[in-house]
């Protein structure tokens, strides 16, 4: 009998903030002492509220070091070592400084080291509970942030509370032969991608391609596996890569998605080579995202099929 599967690569690649190289040094966020001696020539990433991060004249990380913004680390968050140097991030508005530029975390991911990229989309990360951590979500008390800046500590309660991540599948779902894309209303004019939605309490990651596939698109999952991740802090999920079988049913949208459809080998082959300013043909997701990725692996497994 014909092994009609999929002979899909080992795993997802090329995609943004999934190869940081910072050690997250855990055991020093309660380390004062040690995290006083790094400071001084630590790289600190400084962050507007905006969530844009301090550069220089090319656009490329503003290298700040730690003795030129004060004598300790204060209320900066401690990001982890990269070899004997420490990273921190820190908010602009406690600081008197200037920059030349602004970079905005989706341009940085597109042009800066894979290193710097991922720190900066770990500090922003940060900088997005922290915001929305004030009061205490029990009682309404004074947080006060401690651990480095990893737990928001109630000063009237006590209770203690951690960053905050949300999980979320994205799907790339096929037929056999054939791909599923969908498209929201507020995206780009022409721009598909694959199925995604966030995991609700009590259910598994497979449970959740299964539901979510059906409630956007009303196709059938019949198996389903998982490929790879990517932090997404856009502000703060975790995209969980999967490749899913379906059955051939034709797509039907009511609600989130505004069309998805069945796309063909050829099809996609030729939105690969599609630049933004063509004119014809569909748009698929930015390099950077895991969602392109699982559609270049589709791709792949599909070429690789076809090779055998």
């Amino acid at each position: 009998m014909t092994d009609t599967r999929l002979k899909f690569p080992a795993e997802l690649s090329g995609f943004a903030f999934g190869d940081a190289r910072l050690d997250r040094s855990d055991a020093l966020r309660d380390d004062a002492d040690a995290l006083l001696r790094l400071w001084p020539h630590a790289r600190v990433i400084v962050l507007e509220a905006d969530g844009s991060a301090f550069a220089d004249e090319a656009g490329g990380l503003l290298v700040t070091r730690g003795a030129a913004l004060g004598n300790g680390p204060g209320t900066a968050v401690f990001l982890g070592l990269q070899g004997e140097e420490a990273w921190f991030s820190v908010d602009a508005e406690v600081l008197p400084l200037a920059a030349p530029r602004r970079v905005d975390l989706r341009s940085a991911a597109a042009t800066w080291p894979v290193a710097e990229s991922s720190a900066f989309a770990f500090a922003r990360a940060m900088q997005h509970w922290r915001s929305r951590s004030r009061y205490c979500g029990i009682c309404g008390g004074t947080i006060e942030f401690r651990r480095a800046g990893y737990v928001a500590h109630c000063t009237q309660c006590a209770s203690d509370h951690y960053p905050r991540v949300d999980p979320a599948v994205i799907v790339a779902v096929s037929d056999g032969q054939r791909l599923l894309l969908g498209r929201q209303t507020g995206w780009p004019a022409r721009r598909y991608s694959v199925i995604a939605g966030f995991v609700e309490p009590g259910e598994s990651l497979e449970q959740t391609v299964v539901r979510e596939v059906f409630e956007e698109t009303r196709v059938r999952v019949r198996s389903c596996r998982y490929l790879g991740a990517q932090p997404w802090p856009f502000p703060g999920a975790l995209m969980l890569g999967f490749a899913a079988d379906a059955e051939p049913d034709p797509p039907q949208v009511d609600g989130e998605l505004e069309e998805a459809r069945w796309f063909g080998l050829e099809e996609i082959a030729a939105a690969r080579q599609r630049k933004g300013n063509d004119e014809d043909g569909i748009l698929l997701s930015p390099r950077i995202s895991i969602a392109r990725s699982l559609i270049e692996h589709w791709y792949a497994g599909m070429i690789a099929a076809g090779d055998a």
